[in-house]
């Protein structure tokens, strides 16, 4: 089996991912700077399970630090890069662009420059179904995207052209990931279904951007991962993947199941959509299928049942 760089390791999806190349076999390096984007002991709480495996080992640095990944690459034998590592988040995006073009565009050539010098057999690049901008539903990966309405989609399409770009001039096998709407267990707090969750629960207000009508295409966690572990490996020159659940879900009918699992009523205010923001996401996953053997199974009824019951479980703080 071989040995798995995943960058962000503590965080959401990558504490999953980690855990789930873990039980394939796989060696995992871990990569995670615990940034104070949310709070660093929530990471350190996501990444305990893989810690207590031999075969997980942990490096506390950030991505663009050129010194701490000429020492892990010289140090491991990486075999693939699965790049999670981000700032992510429309908004924040727009209040503080240069952050995301340094962590996010500067932050990935530094991993393909290291992957390219390192002879990395597979590189993994966790991109975003915002890339597509205003396209309309449902998105295929053939669409153009060269329209992003926020700084986070621009970034994340500047990560893939350079992707492109290090596959055409140097042979690197990579796989781009469009990621839809990532939930369940261990999502940021500032996250829709967890913010939502959370306000319900303690009995406050729920901002509503817009009228409740957009729609997002929600994909539970443990279906992602199984994308990704996936794309790991797949033989392949340079490809890109939708990784979402095609079943694309109204806001106020999913705060209706936040609703029922917690037994509480939410306090709905409406209020203007915000800038960046796209009305509805739907993935086309056919490529998916039928080169990956992708195949999202978690309905968003049971999904939001898995989250609730985890957030009463463990997740409503440390």
């Amino acid at each position: 089996m071989s040995t798995v760089l995943v960058t962000g390791s503590a965080g959401f999806i990558g504490s999953h991912l980690s855990e789930k190349l873990l039980e394939l076999g796989h060696d995992v390096i871990g990569l995670d700077n615990f940034n104070h984007y949310y709070d660093p002991l929530i990471k350190r709480k996501n990444i305990a399970a893989a810690e207590a495996n031999p075969k997980y080992t942990l490096i506390e640095g950030d991505i663009r630090d050129e010194n701490l990944l000429n020492h892990l690459f010289t140090t491991y034998k990486i075999d693939a890069v699965a790049h999670i590592a981000a700032l992510a988040g429309v908004r924040a995006s727009i209040e503080k662009p240069l952050e995301y073009i340094d962590v996010d565009i500067k932050g990935t050539v530094n991993l393909l420059e290291h992957s390219r010098i390192y002879n990395v057999k597979k590189f993994i690049y966790a991109s975003t179904s915002s890339v597509y901008g205003l396209n309309s539903a449902p998105f295929q990966e053939s669409d153009s995207i060269s329209s992003p309405i926020s700084p986070y989609a621009a970034a994340k399409h500047a990560g893939e052209l350079f992707c492109h770009t290090y596959h055409s001039l140097y042979g690197l096998p990579i796989v781009c990931l469009r990621f839809f709407t990532v939930y369940g267990p261990r999502q940021r707090p500032e996250m829709a279904i967890h913010y939502f969750t959370r306000s319900i629960a303690e009995g406050k207000p729920i901002a509503i951007f817009g009228d409740g009508s957009s729609s997002r295409d929600y994909t539970y966690v443990e279906d992602i991962v199984n994308g990704i572990a996936a794309s790991i490996q797949l033989n392949c020159a340079f490809e890109i993947f939708n990784l979402g659940n095609s079943n694309p879900v109204k806001l106020n009918y999913l705060i209706d199941l936040i609703e029922k699992e917690l037994g509480k009523p939410a306090h709905r205010k409406y209020i203007a959509m915000q800038s960046g923001d796209v009305e509805h996401t739907c993935a086309d996953i056919t490529k998916s299928k039928a080169i990956l053997g992708y195949n999202p199974s978690v309905s968003i009824e049971e999904g939001i049942q898995r989250f609730v019951y985890w957030f009463k479980k463990e997740g409503d703080g440390l």
